[in-house]
């Protein structure tokens, strides 16, 4: 389907960026709501959305005008931006699970996950608290953040997410490595992290991010980007998106040649995948993602063929 929404100084502030876009389904209405954060300047993100007619993904219906959410106050893990990354119905509610962003002084950033609430579908959100609710342990030490929440049952809710592993000097720059660990939760408010591996790096300097998960029949398919510690910012190693299978969403099997997905010749994706969100919509599977320079041109989506 190719580029659906691209920033374009809207409202005044959408100067550039439509990343990390987050999927809600909105049947009765015939919505599909996307997240995404755009920037109104290079080094902050503030977190929006746009409605696309669920009969025909490339129209847009509705662009919100302002951020949905605040940065945090001086201090917080969220102080210099807010990105979404899952989204979550539970009752009449609405949970956002989003990434905070803090700037370092010896180190360039933290990323830790907070979680916002809506009461009106999804419209408007509230802070859960503060604080993040998947944050550093004794044993990550670096970041927890970008997640993917799946809901097996009432109380039974999973979370893949992205664990800083380390911070490596490339060419007299400081980039930051990641894989994908696994946690559980009662109430997707309160999250044991045990420190479970779900993706680990295939080699040394790689970096794992922005899981999404599909249940198709008795299998969990996992959809995910990767990139290398250098030379990734539009060069050789430049975010991909990669592909594992469990059915237990403990184990993973990764298989990146199913992903279904690659770059493409066009202006928007040609050197850079990244972010994917898959999603059902009616009796299709659809990825939305971005492309080149961490969505700089906005998000599309992709029909998944083979994953009906």
């Amino acid at each position: 389907m190719g580029l659906i929404f691209r920033p374009e100084g809207q409202h005044g502030w959408m100067n550039s960026h439509a990343q990390v876009p987050t999927v809600l389904v909105d049947e009765q209405n015939e919505l599909v709501r996307v997240y995404f954060a755009s920037r109104p300047e290079q080094s902050l993100s503030l977190t929006t959305y746009v409605d696309l007619d669920i009969h025909d993904l490339s129209r847009v219906v509705y662009l919100h005008p302002d951020p949905i959410l605040s940065p945090g106050g001086m201090g917080m893990f969220d102080e210099h931006g807010i990105m979404p990354s899952s989204v979550v119905r539970n009752g009449d509610q609405v949970f956002l699970y989003y990434s905070g962003w803090s700037r370092g002084t010896t180190l360039p950033y933290n990323n830790f996950t907070g979680l916002a609430i809506s009461e009106d579908g999804g419209r408007t959100f509230e802070k859960f608290s503060k604080g993040p609710i998947i944050d550093r342990t004794p044993t990550e030490l670096y970041s927890a953040t970008s997640p993917h929440v799946h809901r097996k049952g009432e109380n039974d809710w999973w979370m893949i997410y992205c664990s800083g592993l380390d911070w490596v000097e490339v060419d007299g720059k400081l980039e930051h490595l990641y894989d994908l660990k696994v946690a559980r939760s009662d109430d997707g408010i309160r999250w044991d992290q045990e420190g479970n591996t779900a993706i680990g790096q295939a080699h040394m300097e790689e970096a794992i991010t922005k899981p999404t998960v599909a249940k198709l029949g008795d299998t969990y398919a996992m959809w995910f980007c990767f990139r290398g510690a250098g030379d990734f910012r539009g060069g050789k190693n430049s975010y991909r998106i990669g592909y594992a299978e469990s059915t237990d969403l403990i184990h993973w099997e990764r298989r990146d040649e199913n992903a279904g997905i690659s770059s493409s010749d066009g202006e928007w994706d040609s050197e850079m995948i990244a972010y994917p969100a898959a999603i059902k919509i009616k009796e299709d599977y659809y990825l939305f993602y971005n492309g080149n320079d961490f969505g700089k041109d906005g998000f599309g989506i992709a029909r998944l063929e083979n994953f009906s």
